[in-house]
């Protein structure tokens, strides 16, 4: 059985696989190209099949400058993936420090997310980070 035949973009395999390009873009931090194709038109929420933005890629691989751009460009710092994950909480479970400042800088929410940023510090030890959010250990 084959499935049927669509017109829409998101099911154009040329379409897949440009989005797959850019996705790795953004996980490999090459900022200039990331933002090319966001002022080109790429929505700069883009995100895959497990809900994982452009902006959750290049933060949970430390690219503080793709992150900036991101927000730059309209990228949502709150918005968590499938599994409630937000890209400031995977910044803390990757020890991304700077990236960290410039979500928070954005208005990324600490306590949001499951878990959140508070809790993936708290789970890591990591005291630094707790101050920055101004919570507890």
């Amino acid at each position: 059985m084959t499935s049927p035949k669509s017109n829409e973009p998101a099911h154009d395999p040329e379409v897949l696989q440009l989005a797959a390009k850019i996705f790795d873009l953004a996980r490999d931090g090459d900022t200039a190209t990331v933002a090319a194709y966001v002022d080109a038109g790429v929505p700069p929420n883009l995100s895959n099949d497990k809900g994982d933005t452009l902006l959750m890629l290049a933060a949970y691989h430390g690219h503080a400058a793709t992150v900036e751009a991101l927000l730059a460009r309209g990228a949502d710092p709150g918005r968590a993936n499938d599994r409630g994950q937000t890209p400031l909480a995977g910044a803390v479970f990757k020890g991304e420090t700077e990236v960290v400042r410039t979500l928070l800088a954005a208005g990324a929410d600490p306590a949001a997310g499951q878990p959140s940023a508070i809790d993936t510090a708290r789970m890591f030890a990591k005291t630094e980070l707790l101050e920055l959010f101004g919570a507890a250990g």
